[in-house]
């Protein structure tokens, strides 16, 4: 795996980063609910009773002694033509605080990336350490067996050998030690990706090119950091959207201007309709007087039959409408609104705060990291000059005893000396690249 494959890899696992990109889907969905919010809104109702005994008939609103069942359906809607902006200023809020939880998000992917990073190194360095006491531990072996012949032979002291063996039993004790921390070194890394131990998977190399000098100084590292960690920006934005919330706030002490319109219509049982049925003449008592003659008086009477008006008939007959244009003007609310936007206006100084400091620490820890750089560079070319003087004095000192004219005790100082300065080489070497990649992000807002 590479170092990238293992950022990858622990960025996709890792449950704190997913319950950040919880957080910033739930931002999401805050903004896209404020811009919706100034869509109108829409409500129906629908209901259906049965009564018996004595009940207000709601076709004609007089009591009834009878037992009916009703109907009614509404229909309403609403639109906030103007409310002091709050509306307005809570979209541009949740936009910010969305664009703030992407951030946050981010700044939580770099957290594990540093630590995954250093993790990934430390595994490289014990990994190379392990080659370091392997081929120690091989020389030591190959001497052992050396001075036991000539030990059979007489040719030298028996402490000689015996100083030997105790070295080859310390170069033992390094491997296990150092397979012991390798081994926990990538439990940590496995752990970082969240994934199943592999004893076969193997880490690829990272080669750095150590004869560049690094000229970047703390401040324009520390500018650069301002412009593009996502650090930085998620606590400007945080800022941002509660100044925004101050203004939401002040907009409740505005007049709010409504749109409103409803329909309704209703249904009754007992409601009944009168129709004409074959009208009929009858004669009356009275008699008209032409030419001198009289003729009798016919009165029309219509007949009716009562019957019930349709369902239909009656939701189309019962419907009304309205429309209605409303003016809401708050005048006392105990204070409450005013209340409220002091608490904004302290969630705005909070927030500034909270930026300010982490902005300070910021300075502070890349003042450390480029503090860090210096010393690496110079602890590498340093260890350089050593490994190469120690590795001339050890053969000096190898072909001395090689040759019998030396004894173990210089033989083993030279050789210690050489070999502690080797795993502090490498040591050196993969704290200078850890060095580099934090000055890169700080730098670039990449590893």
């Amino acid at each position: 795996m590479t170092l990238q494959q293992c950022i990858d890899t622990g960025i996709q696992n890792n449950f704190d980063v997913e319950q950040r990109r919880i957080s910033e889907q739930s931002e999401q969905l805050d903004y896209k609910q404020a811009k919706l919010s100034l869509l109108p809104d829409l409500n129906g109702n629908a209901g259906h009773g049965f009564n018996q005994g004595r009940s207000i008939d709601p076709f004609t609103n007089s009591p009834v002694t009878q037992s009916f069942n009703s109907s009614n359906f509404s229909l309403s809607s609403g639109l906030v033509l103007f409310s002091g902006l709050s509306r307005m200023n809570n979209i541009k809020r949740a936009d910010l605080g969305r664009k703030a939880a992407q951030m946050e998000l981010q700044q939580e992917k770099d957290n594990l990336a540093i630590n995954i990073i250093l993790a990934y190194l430390q595994v490289l360095s014990l990994n190379e350490q392990a080659h370091l006491v392997a081929d120690q531990a091989r020389l030591s072996a190959q001497q052992v067996e050396r001075l036991d012949i000539l030990n059979k032979e007489g040719a030298i002291k028996p402490s000689e050998l015996s100083d030997l063996k105790g070295q080859f039993a310390n170069d033992r004790l390094t491997i296990t030690d150092n397979k012991n921390n390798l081994g926990n070194a990538r439990l940590s890394l496995f752990r970082l990706m969240n994934i199943t131990y592999d004893s076969t998977i193997i880490f690829e190399e990272i080669n750095s090119d150590f004869s560049v000098a690094d000229n970047r100084s703390s401040n324009s590292i520390y500018q650069s950091a301002l412009q593009q960690l996502a650090l930085v920006k998620a606590v400007d934005l945080r800022i941002l959207s509660s100044i925004k919330s101050v203004q939401v706030a002040r907009g409740a002490l505005w007049p709010t201007l409504s749109l409103g319109g409803n329909a309704y219509t209703q249904y009754s049982s007992v409601a009944r309709q009168n129709l004409v049925q074959n009208p009929s003449f009858n004669q009356t008592e009275d008699y008209v007087a032409i030419n001198g003659q009289q003729y009798p008086v016919f009165v029309k009477k219509d007949n009716y039959l009562s019957s019930p008006i349709p369902y239909g008939t009656q939701l189309n007959n019962n419907l009304n409408s309205s429309l209605s244009l409303t003016l809401s003007i708050p005048i006392f609310n105990a204070f409450q609104q005013r209340t409220k936007i002091k608490q904004a206006q302290l969630e705005v100084k909070r927030k500034a705060t909270i930026a300010a400091d982490t902005k300070r620490q910021l300075q502070q820890e890349i003042d450390v990291a480029a503090l860090n750089m210096q010393t690496a560079v110079e602890k590498y070319q340093t260890l350089l000059q050593q490994v190469a003087a120690y590795k001339e004095s050890f053969d000096a000192a190898e072909a001395r005893f090689t040759e019998g004219v030396g004894n173990s005790i210089d033989y083993l100082t030279a050789k210690n000396n050489v070999d502690r300065a080797n795993r502090n080489l490498v040591n050196a070497r993969y704290d200078y690249i850890l060095r580099l990649k934090i000055l890169d992000f700080y730098s670039n807002n990449r590893f």
